[in-house]
C-alpha cells in the first residue's frame, strides 16, 4: 500500500527533519567549516560515511510518494523513482538491497535475543593504543590522561571483554590476544549483544546503509543515540578530551566503572526500542519486496 503526500504534508516533516539536525550540529559544522577537527564527533562522518549534508536531507521512506514541484529534487536521487504520481523510492532499488535487509535483520534478531553484557568498560579505546608509539595514536593531538605507561597498565589490569568485531578489529597487535575471545566478521552476528556502545551506534549505520528505503525520522533517532554514544565512548577512553569540553569518565578506578556501567545501561535501554522499531522496517521491506517479485 502507497501513502501519496501533497506538498503542505511533506514539507513541513522535511524542514523539521532539518532544523532538528542542524539544531544538534550547528557548533560541530561552524568548528569543521573552519577546518578544526573533532576528536569526538569527525567519528560519527568519517569511520561512519554518511556525510552532513546527506544526514540533513529529509526521505520519506518506502512506500509512500511525493508529489508537487518540489518533488523533482528527489528524482535524480539514487534508489528513486518517478510515476505519473510522484516521485517515490524505487522497488528495484529494494530488490537489489534485500541481501543488505536480510543481514541486517538477522543481526538485528541475534542482537534482540541476547541479554545486555556491561562489564567491558570501554576498554577498546584503550586497546586501540596499548603499547603503541606516540606517532602512532589515532588521536595524535589529544595526549593520554595517563601518559602511556599508564595507558598500558589499565590494559593489563583488567580483562578485555569486547564483543564487537568492528572495535576489536583496531585493537594493537598487543592487544588482541588479550581479549577474552578472538572475534571475526563471520561470528558478527552469533557475539552481537545489546548492551555493547558500538551495536548501538551502528543502529545509524544500517538506517543510512538503507536510504533511501528508511524514512528519516528513524535515522534521525539513531543518529541521536550514535551521538551520545560516542560521547560516553570517548568521555571512558584514555585520552584526555577536558579542553573539548568533555569530563572524563575514570574507569580505571571503581567508581568510574561503575558510572560507565550506567551509563552504558542507560544507552541500553534507549537502543532497545529503535533496534524494535528499525528490526520491523526491515521486516516490512522484506515483505514488500516478496510482494513486488510476485507481480
Amino acid at each position: 500500500m502507497t501513502t501519496v503526500l501533497e506538498p503542505e504534508h511533506w514539507l513541513p516533516r522535511r524542514e523539521r527533519h532539518r532544523h532538528r539536525l542542524t539544531a544538534l550540529l550547528a557548533p560541530y559544522l561552524d568548528q569543521r567549516a573552519h577546518g578544526t577537527p573533532h576528536p569526538v564527533i569527525d567519528f560519527l562522518f568519517t569511520y561512519y560515511s554518511y556525510t552532513p549534508s546527506q544526514l540533513l536531507r529529509w526521505h520519506p521512506g518506502f512506500g509512500t510518494t511525493l508529489t508537487g514541484p518540489a518533488s523533482a529534487e528527489y528524482a535524480s536521487l539514487r534508489g528513486y523513482r518517478t510515476t505519473g504520481a510522484g516521485v517515490s523510492a524505487d522497488p528495484e532499488h529494494l530488490a537489489r538491497r534485500r541481501d543488505t535487509i536480510r543481514y541486517v535483520t538477522d543481526l538485528l534478531e541475534a542482537t534482540t535475543s541476547r541479554p545486555a553484557h556491561l562489564g567491558c568498560f570501554g576498554l577498546h579505546e584503550w586497546a586501540m593504543v596499548y603499547r603503541t608509539e606516540p606517532a602512532d595514536l589515532r588521536h595524535s593531538a589529544v595526549p593520554l590522561r595517563l601518559g602511556h605507561t599508564g595507558t598500558d597498565a589499565v590494559v593489563e589490569s583488567l580483562q578485555l571483554r569486547c564483543t564487537h568485531y568492528d572495535a576489536y578489529r583496531f585493537f594493537t597487535p598487543a592487544a588482541g590476544p588479550l581479549n577474552l575471545e578472538p572475534l571475526t566478521r563471520d561470528d558478527q552476528i552469533r557475539r552481537e549483544q545489546p548492551g555493547c556502545l558500538h551495536a548501538a551506534m551502528d543502529l545509524y549505520k544500517w538506517c543510512y546503509k538503507l536510504t533511501p528505503l528508511l524514512d528519516s525520522d528513524l535515522t534521525a533517532d539513531c543518529f541521536e543515540l550514535a551521538y551520545a554514544a560516542r560521547e560516553l565512548d570517548m568521555r571512558a577512553s584514555p585520552y584526555d578530551l577536558s579542553d573539548h569540553g568533555y569530563r572524563p569518565i575514570r574507569i580505571e578506578t571503581p567508581r568510574g566503572r561503575a558510572e560507565y556501567v550506567r551509563g552504558q545501561t542507560e544507552l541500553a535501554d534507549r537502543s532497545a526500542p529503535l533496534r524494535a522499531v528499525l528490526l520491523d522496517r526491515c521486516r516490512r521491506l522484506l515483505d514488500a519486496g516478496r510482494e513486488h517479485t510476485h507481480r
